[in-house]
C-alpha cells in the first residue's frame, strides 16, 4: 500500500481536483491519500479566527462569507450531476453553519483548532462527492478517528499504527481511502494539528504506520531543487537524497518539504518521493536511506534569524555555563538552530522572538548580551561534504564578498551552515549557484 498526499495548490482549483482523481487511479495499488485544505483556505481561517479572538465579530462574519462564496463557486465545477451537486451544497452548508454559529460563543484556544481543521474537513468531503460522481470506488477515513498527539504535542506512532491498521482491516474490501492532511486529536481528545506544514507530517506518519511501500508527497515543483527557484534564475531539480539530506534542507529553509516528515518514514525506511501535480511525468526527487553520491547536492536559506551573543571573561574554564545559557532556551521551549563558541563568549541563533524579551533578561546576569536580528542561515548540504576538503575552499571563494557572521562546520558530516546579514541572502545563493554548482 503506497500513500500518496496532495498539498494546497495541487486541490486549489476544482481542475486539479479532478487531476488528482486520475493520479490516484493510474494503479491499483491499494491506497491512503492525504488531502490539504484548498488553497488559501488555512490562511482565512486563520484570519477569522484572529479577529474572532480580538472580538471583532462584524469582521470574522465579512470573512466567513467571502470563504463561502470561494466554496460556492467551487463546487459548481467540481460536480455536474445534480444529486452530486446536492451532497456538495450539504457539504460547504454544514461547514459554515458551524463557523457562522462560532460568532455566537466565547473564543477560546480549543475554539480555534475547531475552526482550522474545517479546511481539510471540506476538501477531503468535497474531493469524495467527486469521486463517487464518477464512480470510484473509496471510503473516506476520518483522521480524528486515528490521528493523535500526546501531552507534548508529538505524534503517537504506535497508537497511529494500532488505530488506523485496525480501520483498514476492517474494510478489507476498499482498496482507496481518503484522509485529512494537518488535523488530529490532542492528549484530551479535542480537535487539534500538526502545526504549518502537518499534511506533509500527516503523509509520513500513516506511511510508517502502516509500512508503506512509498510516501508520495505531489506540490506543484518538480522535486527538490539544489537552489532556491524564487531567488535563482537557474536551478536544478535533485534525483535523489539520503534521509540526513532532506532532513537538513528541509529544517534550513527548503519549502518544498515540512521538516518533520523526515524522521518517520526515516525510522521504518519508507521511501519519500517528491512528486509534481502539474508535471506528472517529471522524476521528481526520491528521498532513502543511501545518499547515492557524495558531494554538494543543494544550498537552501533560513529567514527570520536572531543572533544572540554572551560575551563575558567569567566564562573562561566555568564549569556549567553552558549548560546554565541552553537551560534559559529549553524553559522557553525556544530551539537553537546555530552555535559557536570562544573563550569569552557564545553566540546562538534562533528563529522567533516570542519570548525574546524574557530570554535576554535571563541572559544577562551571566554577561553582556547582543542581539541582533533581521539574519539569515544558508545552508550547504549533501553527503560527506564536511569530510571533503575541497568543498571549504570552492564555497568560501564563491561567496569572498559577503560579510559572513558565524560558520557551523563539522556537527553534521552533511551540513555546512554559515549566518549572514538577511540583506546578504539573496547575492550569497546567487554567488553559490555560480561557484559551487556552475550554474
Amino acid at each position: 500500500m503506497k500513500v500518496m498526499k496532495f498539498g494546497g495548490t495541487s486541490v486549489g482549483k476544482p481542475e486539479r481536483m479532478h487531476q488528482v482523481a486520475q493520479l490516484i487511479t493510474k494503479d491499483d495499488e491499494p491506497k491512503i491519500v492525504v488531502l490539504s485544505a484548498l488553497s488559501g483556505t488555512t490562511n482565512a481561517l486563520v484570519s477569522i479566527s484572529d479577529s474572532l479572538a480580538a472580538g471583532d465579530r462584524i469582521a470574522a462574519k465579512r470573512k466567513i462569507d467571502e470563504l463561502e462564496q470561494h466554496y460556492s463557486s467551487f463546487i459548481t465545477i467540481l460536480v455536474e450531476k445534480e444529486v452530486f451537486v446536492n451532497k456538495a451544497v450539504a457539504v460547504v452548508k454544514e461547514h459554515f453553519e458551524f463557523l457562522n454559529i462560532i460568532l455566537r460563543i466565547s473564543f477560546s484556544d480549543a475554539l480555534n483548532k475547531d475552526i482550522l481543521a474545517q479546511g481539510e474537513l471540506m476538501s477531503t468531503k468535497l474531493f469524495s462527492v467527486y469521486l463517487e460522481e464518477n464512480g470510484i470506488d473509496h471510503l473516506l477515513l476520518p483522521a480524528l478517528e486515528f490521528m493523535s498527539i500526546d501531552a507534548n504535542e508529538e505524534p503517537q506512532l504506535s497508537v497511529i499504527s494500532h488505530k488506523l491498521t485496525a480501520l483498514l482491516e476492517s474494510h478489507a474490501d476498499k482498496k482507496l481511502f481518503i484522509t485529512q492532511g494537518y488535523i488530529c486529536r490532542n492528549a484530551r481528545g479535542e480537535v487539534d494539528n500538526l502545526k504549518r506544514g502537518g499534511s506533509d507530517y500527516t503523509a509520513s506518519l500513516v506511511a510508517a504506520a502502516i509500512h508503506a511501500s512509498v510516501c508520495e508527497i505531489w506540490t506543484d515543483i518538480d522535486g527538490m531543487h539544489n537552489n532556491d527557484p524564487r531567488v535563482v534564475d537557474k536551478t536544478m531539480p535533485i534525483d535523489v537524497l539520503s534521509f540526513d539530506e532532506a532532513a537538513e534542507l528541509a529544517y534550513f529553509g527548503a519549502k518544498i518539504l515540512h521538516p518533520t516528515c523526515i524522521w518517520p518514514a526515516q525510522q521504518t525506511n519508507v521511501p519519500v518521493k517528491l512528486l509534481n501535480t502539474m508535471q506528472p511525468e517529471a522524476k521528481g526527487t526520491t528521498i532513502a536511506a543511501d545518499a547515492k553520491s557524495t558531494g554538494i547536492k543543494a544550498v537552501a536559506a533560513k529567514d527570520g534569524i536572531i543572533a544572540i551573543n554572551i560575551k563575558s571573561s567569567r566564562m573562561l574554564l566555568a564549569y556549567g555555563f553552558l549548560r546554565k545559557v541552553f537551560e534559559v532556551f529549553e524553559k522557553y521551549r525556544t530551539p537553537i538552530d546555530m552555535i559557536t563558541t570562544s573563550e569569552v563568549a557564545v553566540s546562538v541563533t534562533i528563529d522567533t522572538d516570542i519570548h525574546l524579551a524574557e530570554m535576554v533578561k535571563e541572559l544577562e546576569p551571566f554577561g553582556h548580551v547582543e542581539v541582533d536580528k533581521d539574519q539569515a542561515i544558508v545552508s550547504i548540504v549533501g553527503n560527506e561534504i564536511a569530510e571533503t576538503p575541497e568543498v571549504l575552499k570552492k564555497l568560501f571563494d564563491a561567496i569572498s564578498t559577503v560579510p559572513v557572521r558565524m560558520v557551523s562546520y563539522g556537527g553534521s558530516k552533511h551540513n555546512i551552515s554559515l549566518l549572514v546579514p538577511a540583506a546578504y541572502k539573496k547575492e550569497m545563493l546567487q554567488l553559490i549557484n555560480k561557484g559551487v554548482f556552475g550554474l
